[in-house]
């Protein structure tokens, strides 16, 4: 496929994947966003910025290089988009970035407080505790960048929750950090109901460590040959 192939599949794929930010709640407004690295290329693709959920199109989405210039389309990419630059230009392996302000996993990321290992969906999807990682309180998109890729560097979860900002999530492709930020915001609100009750009861490490082994390596369907 040429890169201008690839180029159009992805601006259809992020597209596409906006649509579920709103639908599971995880963003107002204009607020949030999805990015994906374009196959074997230095680009990536992004929401603009400032535009309404109900008028994304794969036409408006903004290809820019992983310095977060700019190489194709007609409206200014994303504010977040040299954050989201940083982690591809520090994190090989990752290919789409999401960051939303859900409303409970947020709450957690105000607090300064990581969410623990108190499930076995936890477990299953992020292999321990959801970590928190440091604020950028002037929103500098390098600093920004390097507290996701720092504190995400070697941690199995796939989510970070930034202090007084919001969730980061990514995955090996957009589809995988999509369902990370679903997931993170919705086992940010069991474990915050699970606290008006009682104190949530931990899972112990061998535990957790058994059941993502499990989830990761067995869990769906055989790809049909």
């Amino acid at each position: 496929m040429s890169l201008s192939a690839d180029i159009k599949e992805t601006r259809q794929q992020v597209a596409d994947l906006h649509a579920e930010l709103p639908r599971n709640e995880l963003v107002v407004w204009t607020a949030g966003n999805v990015s994906a690295r374009v196959p074997g290329a230095d680009l990536l693709v992004i929401k603009p910025s400032g535009v309404r959920y109900d008028e994304i199109t794969a036409d408006a989405m903004v290809v820019t290089d992983l310095a977060g210039t700019v190489v194709e389309g007609d409206l200014a990419p994303s504010s977040d988009t040299g954050a989201h630059a940083y982690v591809y230009r520090h994190m090989p392996h990752v290919n789409g970035v999401v960051h939303t302000h859900s409303t409970y996993a947020t709450a957690w990321a105000a607090r300064g407080e990581a969410i623990p290992c108190v499930l076995t969906v936890i477990a299953d999807e992020f292999g321990g505790e959801i970590p928190v990682g440091p604020s950028a309180p002037d929103g500098d998109d390098d600093e920004v960048g390097r507290g996701i890729v720092e504190t995400l560097d070697g941690h199995r979860s796939p989510a970070v929750l930034l202090r007084n900002n919001g969730v980061f999530t990514i995955g090996p492709d957009p589809a995988a950090a999509v369902k990370a930020a679903v997931m993170c915001e919705d086992v940010a609100r069991t474990v915050h109901i699970a606290r008006q009750i009682g104190e949530p009861v931990p899972i112990a490490q061998e535990h957790i460590d058994s059941l993502y082994a499990r989830y990761q390596n067995v869990y769906g369907q055989e790809p049909k040959k």
